[in-house]
């Protein structure tokens, strides 16, 4: 049973693992040029991998779904994959993140006309310091353009709709993050199959296999699988025992440790307006984890078996 004293700790152990993520892939892009919806197809077998190896440890037990049901899930997943590379392709990264903030009001419109959920206004309103302080971190890179603008909104919404469903899916079936993700890894591992092809295909010129691959290259890879492995499955139960909305301002969080994180590994500079950004983003945090603690206790804790 998860109880409400878990949620700070898988909270603190996501925002570890996803900024760990962030700098060995960038490690790995670094090194090795490798392409980006190709290792997100590799996250996903590894994933997979992973879900059958703690299946045959009696971690949790596998419950049938109905695979249908469970590939609008998988779809949203592979369409979050895309746009977000193309909104990267065609924006500043200034001009994707200021647009990524949507993300969190189009959760909230999503969850309140489709699935009846209320907001108070304490909530919504530490979405400006948030989204503030990311336009503070962002400012100085943003240069929209019409097509580049046209991806990063459909990415906006595909990706919100991905986060409400991981929570949705969970409670519709009654099923713990394993169990969902058990189906959700290969339905998505096997979608990026097919966009694989289209948008990185190996056999290009500068492709996977004309690559030559040092021992050290392949373990970073390997690497970075296991650790999404263990963000994949953090992220689901995150968002099945709090809320979509939790975890994207767990993600604002995580972009200002990546910022910090680059400049002390990658010695990548910090201008004093994302300085600036970065404090009122962790004040806008703050404030969200405060008024959220102050709802849940008048709300009893639906646990996850």
């Amino acid at each position: 049973m998860c109880e409400r004293r878990d949620v700070p700790l898988c909270l603190f152990g996501n925002i570890v693992l996803s900024v760990a993520i962030v700098l060995v892939n960038k490690i790995v892009y670094v090194r090795t040029q490798f392409p980006n919806v190709t290792l997100t197809f590799i996250h996903f077998v590894v994933t997979f991998c992973g879900i059958k190896l703690c299946e045959s440890f009696n971690v949790f037990q596998v419950k049938r779904l109905p695979v249908l049901q469970v590939l609008p899930l998988a779809i949203s997943f592979c369409g979050f994959v895309v746009f977000t590379n193309l909104s990267l392709g065609f924006n500043t990264v200034g001009t994707y993140q200021i647009l990524k903030t949507l993300t969190m009001p189009t959760i909230m419109l999503i969850q309140t006309f489709m699935y009846n959920r209320n907001f108070c206004w304490k909530i919504k309103s530490t979405l400006v310091p948030i989204s503030l302080g990311v336009i503070l971190n962002s400012a100085y890179d943003i240069k929209f353009n019409a097509l580049g603008t046209v991806f990063a909104l459909i990415g906006v919404v595909v990706t919100s709709f991905y986060q409400v469903w991981v929570g949705e899916k969970q409670k519709e079936f009654q099923v713990n993050s394993m169990q969902l993700l058990y189906y959700q890894a290969p339905l998505s591992a096997l979608l990026l199959v097919f966009c694989v092809p289209i948008v990185e295909p190996p056999w290009a010129p500068d492709g996977l296999f004309y690559r030559n691959w040092s021992i050290t290259d392949l373990l970073l890879v390997l690497l970075s699988g296991v650790i999404a492995f263990s963000v994949n499955v953090s992220i689901y139960w995150i968002i099945g025992n709090t809320s979509a909305v939790t975890y994207n301002v767990v993600g604002q969080l995580k972009f200002c440790l990546t910022l910090i994180g680059g400049y002390i590994i990658f010695m990548e500079p910090i201008l004093p307006i994302q300085f600036l950004g970065i404090l009122m983003t962790m004040f806008g945090v703050s404030l969200y984890a405060y008024f959220k603690n102050q709802h849940q206790k008048t709300l009893p804790f639906i646990a996850h078996k």
